[in-house]
């Protein structure tokens, strides 16, 4: 057979890889006859102290998943809130004096100066304090010409020393008492004058008329009032600035650290959708409610417009505030012993150490350590609890 050059050439590339084959299946076959390397079983993990060390190679290590802490995110935080009218610029109004609603001089929406009246009232409260203080200005008016007269006459020797005495007693009684009657017509804002039984309800404090339940005609006594508790009977007034309102919050103990006065607050309501108030935190509560176990924030807000009303339901966002040197951990690396948090760290391949942390809110899954855990840190995030498992049991599980 003839063959050409490159005829030459494929074959003998043909025979040099047959070659090179066999070769190869020769290798296969004598590395095919060694016995296969037997890797050593891995000891026990050991225990010290709040330390677990496993071999490299241990079994259990593929159950341990340790992951680099987060720094914290600026995120708000956010809660469920009610509006109340802000009580330092609200005053409910109840009548001092029994008696009955001769006319109502205002409405609801109506505007009040401070000390304007209300309604007028027919009382025979007022009336007998007016008498009641006629009478003690003409018993003061006689005790001290009787007392002048007394002075006179023990001058000119003609009268006792007790007789003088008794004299300045009888005066100092009297002025007493129309000191007295005096004050209670002040307190009825009434004067000794007038002849009727008109009393004038008047408001302390300016500002606008936000409920009205009183009715003309209405029989009204003074103890209504029965420790100013609404859930008993309603104030015949309430007058109030109903352009500043208080927005109640209920925060748990792990937002307590994030809270602090005059921090900022964003409200949205259902009622105006895309609208945002501005407040912020006024006071925070001193104690937590022994049976919801939270802790009562007020805050502040501006109501401008008065679009914002009295028990209307918002959703509030506060500004966060970022302590230094906090950490975010997923939630499920945090375990609770004797009402402490801890999380183990690894220190090592195969090095787990527990530590002990202080936590702060929760959200998203996410819990912040707002001491306790450093950035470089890497915390386990699954097998926290089989750690420690092994930690308590000295290595044995």
């Amino acid at each position: 057979m003839n063959l050409t050059a490159s005829h030459f050439v494929r074959l003998s590339l043909f025979r040099f890889r047959l070659h090179a084959l066999a070769f190869a299946a020769g290798l296969l076959g004598l590395t095919g006859c060694q016995p296969a390397a037997v890797e050593p079983v891995a000891a026990g993990p050991k225990v010290d102290g709040d330390t677990v060390v496993y071999a490299l190679n241990a079994p259990q290590r593929t159950a341990l998943v340790a992951a680099s802490v987060e720094p914290q995110a600026s995120a708000p935080l956010r809660f469920s809130g009610r509006l109340v009218w802000d009580e330092d610029v609200t005053v409910r109004i109840y009548s001092p004096v029994a008696g009955r609603v001769r006319a109502i001089d205002v409405k609801p929406g109506d505007e009040v100066a401070a000390g304007m009246p209300l309604a007028r009232i027919d009382s025979p409260d007022v009336d007998q304090a007016r008498a009641d203080a006629r009478k003690a200005e003409a018993d003061a008016t006689l005790a001290e010409r009787t007392l002048a007269r007394a002075q006179d006459l023990f001058a000119h020797g003609a009268l006792a020393q007790k007789e003088v005495e008794a004299a300045e007693d009888a005066q100092a009684g009297a002025a007493a008492e129309r000191q007295r009657a005096r004050a209670k017509l002040a307190l009825y804002n009434a004067g000794p004058e007038a002849a009727d039984q008109s009393y004038a309800l008047c408001t302390p404090l300016a500002g606008v008329v936000v409920e009205k339940n009183l009715n003309p005609g209405q029989e009204i006594r003074p103890d209504l009032i029965l420790a100013n508790l609404p859930q008993v009977t309603n104030a015949p007034f309430v007058v109030t600035d109903p352009h500043r309102l208080w927005i109640l919050l209920d925060a748990t103990e792990l937002d307590i650290a994030a809270l602090k006065p005059n921090q900022a607050l964003h409200l949205t309501s259902r009622a105006y959708p895309g609208r945002v108030f501005a407040g912020h935190i006024d006071l925070i509560g001193a104690s937590l409610d022994p049976a919801t176990r939270t802790l009562k924030v007020r805050g502040e807000v501006e109501n401008p417009d008065l679009l914002l009303k009295a028990e209307m339901y918002a959703e509030v966002e506060v500004d966060g505030s970022k302590p230094s040197g906090a950490v975010v951990v997923a939630a499920q690396a945090v375990f609770l012993k004797d009402n402490q948090a801890f999380v183990f760290i690894e220190t090592a391949p195969g090095r787990y150490t527990r530590r002990a942390i202080q936590t702060g809110a929760e959200a998203n899954g996410r819990i912040l350590v707002q001491d306790g855990l450093r950035r470089e840190d890497r915390v386990v995030v699954e097998g926290a609890l089989l750690l420690e498992a092994v930690r308590v049991g000295g290595g044995a599980l």
